[in-house]
């Protein structure tokens, strides 16, 4: 299964404040072994809210919202796509990240085309595929 983690902004990171080098090195030894034991697909940090843009849909209306946005506890400062073989060996993987003071870290189960069903056509499902392929062809 794939999961995103989902790491939680903070006044700290929505003030633009970078990590130092300590866990920078943490962290990197941490996406290390994730990469080494193929669990980790992808990952980012997101830059605050303050240069970021909301689009709100309103039927055919679309309004676009500069940032910042308040809230930080809704926010998200970065995240991890991971392939894992349950949830429980994400909450695992997850245990051993290099965090501490409060930080909470979300995980999510990502949907596979098997969640669909019935609506998720074989034509719908090719598609789909000659997307991701056509993504993966580019990087």
């Amino acid at each position: 299964m794939r999961v995103m983690v989902i790491v939680k902004a903070n006044e700290q990171s929505e003030a633009g404040v970078l990590p130092d080098k300590e866990i920078l090195t943490k962290m990197g030894a941490y996406n290390e072994q994730l990469v080494k034991a193929g669990v980790m697909l992808a990952a980012d940090g997101l830059h605050p809210t303050s240069k970021g843009k909301r689009v709100r849909f309103s039927g055919k209306t679309q309004t676009v919202i500069d940032g910042p946005f308040m809230e930080t506890k809704e926010l998200i400062a970065g995240f991890w796509l991971w392939k894992v073989q349950s949830m429980n060996e994400a909450v695992e993987w997850l245990k051993r990240a290099p965090f501490d003071g409060g930080a909470e870290i979300e995980i999510r189960p990502i949907f596979e085309a098997c969640d669909f069903g019935d609506e998720f056509t074989p034509e719908l499902r090719e598609q789909e595929e000659r997307l991701r392929q056509e993504v993966l062809a580019r990087k």
